[in-house]
């Protein structure tokens, strides 16, 4: 496939290179020619001059019509970001003394999240001594991912930064 950068396509009068090696719009080439006769033979057939590889050896130039080929690189750019897919991360958050039903309550959050294909980061803030006891916290968090392995999966374990602790959730993939 041919690629050409945007912001350096050298074209007709902009190319710098004084010969180079020419290749017609079917692919046939056309050998070493001078940027004058290039011009005129592409003049001759309504068609544009691009450099296609500035930097080999003897440079490459070749014969087509720049705005359909601009037209068309830009047509596929436009399909190759609406086939992307964006991924966000939620979070929620837990403590390490959390009540049944405020548990249940997160984690049918969670599912909803991952029902619509985000990643979820849970967190456990300790505060004040609560931090001497993380494995509490820890506790939670593995308690939250057995409840959430139906349809996630753990992307990152459990793991302390600071006064919290999180592990990131991601939703399993259908085959």
């Amino acid at each position: 496939m041919l690629v050409i950068s945007k912001d350096t396509a050298q074209v007709n009068e902009g190319i710098k290179a004084k010969e180079f090696l020419l290749i017609s719009q079917n692919g046939e080439q056309l050998g070493v020619k001078s940027k004058a006769e290039a011009l005129q033979i592409a003049e001759r057939m309504n068609l544009d001059v691009v450099l296609v590889a500035p930097n080999a050896k003897t440079p490459v130039a070749k014969i087509m019509n720049y705005g359909k080929f601009k037209f068309e690189q830009q047509k596929k750019e436009k399909e190759a970001r609406k086939k992307q897919k964006i991924v966000t991360t939620k979070e929620i958050r837990l403590s390490p003394t959390i009540e049944k039903h405020d548990f249940e309550t997160k984690l049918k959050n969670a599912k909803k999240f991952l029902a619509k294909e985000d990643k979820v980061k849970v967190s456990i803030r300790f505060k004040g001594r609560a931090i001497t006891h993380k494995e509490i916290g820890q506790k939670v968090l593995e308690n939250f991912s057995n409840e959430a392995s139906d349809i996630a999966t753990v992307e990152q374990k459990p793991k302390m930064e600071g006064r919290s602790m999180f592990l990131v959730l991601a939703p399993k993939k259908e085959k």
